[in-house]
């Protein structure tokens, strides 16, 4: 069975006896009064317990678990350049390489003052310089899954001291298909260790790799899967699937935005949206699957430099993306799991900052809005976008789904045939497009040339002329004559 914690009031980072070098690298971040979940979270984990904790992205879930991790392991922190004095004590298993690598961040940020060395590997880029890191010593290892198990078998990266492992977002990690992946981890660490399971959800699944991993955990839950944040706007624009391109690129000028995240339910249409966005003026980007990890870290990069002003993803891809102060998100399309509409407008209005949540509905997507107001159990507001220049409808919206620019060639095509009818008042039949003028050369029937008549036509048609007669020469003896005897 696991316990239940009640919420802190008017914690301080003060109160749960951080070392003064923590203390120092948290006021370095900007933070002074620690978030519902590291309230009760923090003192949890310094106890030693196991934890199973409930947090949407943006509560501040990361720093709950990494603070008492560094606290803790700060009485074997050492300056010792042997590999064998920093073996890897604490591991953080994410769903994603950008989770991965923000959470790596935060950890380097929070341990920056002591001596604990920390490391990140994840798939999509060259193990090398991965192997490298870790043959010198690491104590925290932030990883994914697959990548984990291949510095395993590439025996670069030695589990057996592990004290203290943290699955987070485990439920996205088993909606990936890790599980196998994560059963094979957990075998190959210490029975006796300290575990941390944080999840947006507490799915069947998830209660049951909890009731096999975690011993006695505490339950910590701060926010449940349908709870959005108080500091986001939501506004949802009714607006006709072929305008939808048209309206975030008014939206983007009318409000001012510099920095947004565009989400769109494909990586297909990530792409195209992308594409589209930068022909209408607007620096974007596209992060995905398909995509290669440089391009996109290269591109997340150059999002948070503000060199980018649409940064458009799928859900996968964004998961673990922490823009700090990012103004607004704008859903493209609304999600088929309602849970990530959640997700989704969690990137906006974190740590205490306010933000906009700015969704584009289309009319074949109402029972996805229907869906997301029956989970955050209230309706959100639908407003109507006056478009500038509202773009041309498709005849099929699937078509617009697949077509893109083909699409477009298709309507002004049709547009021109439309306007020639009307002008001519004559074709009211099936649509035919606009015919260029015909050489009669094509017209006239076929007739064989010259070349190709039979030979006996040829040779009756011209008199046959006899010439001269050929002559012949022949060698002696050529044609069965005797020869002539030597003399």
């Amino acid at each position: 069975m696991s316990d239940s914690v009640a919420k802190p009031v008017d914690a301080t980072f003060d109160q749960f006896g951080l070392a003064a070098d923590i203390l120092k690298a948290i006021a370095e971040q900007g933070y002074t009064t620690p978030t519902p979940i590291q309230a009760q979270a923090i003192p949890v984990v310094l106890a030693g317990r196991d934890v199973m904790g409930a947090a949407q992205t943006g509560t501040g879930k990361t720093a709950s678990f990494s603070l008492p991790i560094i606290q803790r392991l700060l009485p074997q922190a050492n300056t010792s350049a042997s590999p064998a004095r920093h073996p890897v004590r604490a591991l953080i298993l994410t769903p994603t390489r950008e989770l991965a690598d923000q959470v790596a961040a935060n950890v380097h940020a929070y341990a920056k003052h002591t001596s604990l060395r920390s490391a990140v590997v994840f798939g999509g880029v060259d193990m090398n310089p991965q192997m490298a890191e870790l043959r010198r010593g690491v104590e925290i290892l932030i990883a994914t899954p697959g990548r984990l198990l291949d510095h395993v078998q590439q025996k670069t990266a030695n589990l057996g001291q592990v004290q203290i492992l943290v699955l987070d977002e485990a439920d996205r990690m088993l909606d990936m298909g890790f599980l196998p992946d994560l059963q094979r981890i957990l075998n190959l660490l210490p029975k006796e260790r300290q575990t941390l399971l944080f999840s947006a959800t507490f799915s069947p699944e998830i209660k049951k790799l909890a009731s096999t991993y975690l011993r006695n955990p505490q339950t910590i839950e701060v926010a449940r899967s349908n709870s959005t944040n108080a500091n986001v706007t939501q506004i949802v624009y009714d607006v006709a699937e072929g305008d939808k391109q048209a309206a975030v690129v008014q939206l983007l000028r009318d409000r001012g935005l510099k920095q947004v995240i565009v989400f769109c339910n494909s990586k297909i249409g990530a792409s195209r949206l992308a594409r589209n966005l930068e022909r209408d003026g607007v620096v974007a980007s596209a992060i995905h699957g398909d995509k290669s990890q440089i391009e996109r870290m290269q591109a997340l990069d150059a999002f948070k430099r503000g060199e980018i002003e649409a940064l458009v993803a799928t859900d996968v891809a964004a998961r673990g993306l922490d823009i700090a102060e990012l103004p607004a998100v704008i859903n493209f399309d609304l999600p088929f799991n309602a849970e990530d509409y959640v997700h989704r407008i969690g990137r906006t209005g974190r740590a205490g900052a306010t933000g906009d949540a700015l969704s584009l509905c289309s009319p074949n997507e109402r029972k996805q809005l229907a869906d997301i107001e029956k989970l955050i159990k209230r309706p959100l507001e639908v407003q109507t976008l006056a478009l500038d220049k509202p773009a041309r409808h498709r005849h099929d919206e699937r078509g617009s789904e697949r077509g893109g620019e083909r699409g477009g060639r298709r309507d002004r095509d049709e547009h021109r045939g439309a306007s020639a009818r009307r002008s001519s008042g004559t074709e009211r039949g099936h649509h035919r497009r606009h015919e260029a003028p015909v050489d009669d050369f094509f017209l006239k029937p076929y007739e064989p040339s010259v070349s190709t008549k039979q030979p006996e036509e040829t040779k009756s048609a011209q008199p046959e002329k006899k010439g001269p007669k050929r002559q012949v020469a022949a060698l002696l003896g050529g044609f069965g004559m005797p020869r002539k005897p030597s003399a």
